[in-house]
C-alpha cells in the first residue's frame, strides 16, 4: 500500500503520530534537544493536554520569525530544509481533529521527504516526491528511501497496534532523527 493510501486510512491516533515523527525527525534543523517533542507524544498516549504541550514545545523550538516567511532561489539546501520543518511545526493543530490532523499529516509527509531530498549528497532521480509518496520509486536516493520507509512503518505500525504501536513509532522517529542530525553535522562540516 502506499503511503498516500496509508494516510488516506489512518485514524486520529495515526495522523497525529504520522506528522508529528516527520517533525521529531527534523528538530535537528530547528536547534532542539531530542527530548523537546516526547511531551507531544505523551499526549498521544494518555489524550491529555495537546494544545498546552504543543504550545510549550512552539515556545521552547521558538516560533517562525519573519525571516522564516520564505527563501530565495540562492538559498543553501540546509536554509530552505530548516525552513520547511519550521513550516510543519507552525501548522500542527492546535487540537487533533481528524480533518486538520490528516491535512498536517499529509503536508508533514510532503515536506519531509523534501527535507530529506535537500540535504542528500545522492541524486534523487526525476521524480517528485508526490511521485514517490504513490509508491514510484525507481532511483530514489538513499536517505529519501529511509525517509519514506519510515513514514510507511510508522503508519503500518499504528495501523495494526493502535496505541501499542506507539512505542515502536517512537523508536523508528529517533533512528530517523539520529540519521538527520548525522546528514545535518557532515554537511556543517564540509562547509
Amino acid at each position: 500500500m502506499s503511503l498516500v493510501e496509508l494516510i488516506a486510512q489512518a485514524d486520529e491516533r495515526g495522523l497525529a503520530a504520522s506528522g508529528l515523527a516527520c517533525l521529531d525527525r527534523c528538530v535537528p534543523l530547528l536547534g532542539g534537544d531530542d527530548e523537546i517533542l516526547r511531551p507531544l507524544w505523551a499526549s498521544l498516549v494518555d489524550g491529555d493536554a495537546w494544545g498546552e504541550r504543543l504550545a510549550k514545545a512552539r515556545a521552547d523550538l521558538g516560533e517562525p520569525m519573519a525571516s522564516d516567511a520564505g527563501v530565495g532561489p540562492d538559498a543553501s539546501p540546509e536554509d530552505a530544509a530548516a525552513l520547511l520543518a519550521r513550516r510543519m511545526l507552525a501548522a500542527v493543530p492546535a487540537e487533533p481533529a481528524a480533518a486538520e490532523l490528516r491535512a498536517w499529516a499529509d503536508a508533514c509527509s510532503v515536506a519531509a521527504l523534501q527535507i530529506h531530498r535537500l540535504l542528500d549528497a545522492s541524486d534523487d532521480g526525476t521524480s517528485s516526491v508526490a511521485a514517490r509518496r504513490e509508491g514510484r520509486t525507481d532511483g530514489m536516493s538513499p536517505l529519501v528511501a529511509a525517509e519514506l520507509r519510515r513514514q510507511v512503518t510508522i503508519l503500518e505500525l499504528l495501523a495494526g497496534h493502535g496505541a501499542g504501536g506507539l512505542r515502536p513509532a517512537l523508536d523508528v522517529s529517533t533512528e530517523g532523527r539520529r540519521v538527520l542530525r548525522a546528514v545535518v553535522s557532515r554537511r556543517a562540516r564540509r562547509a
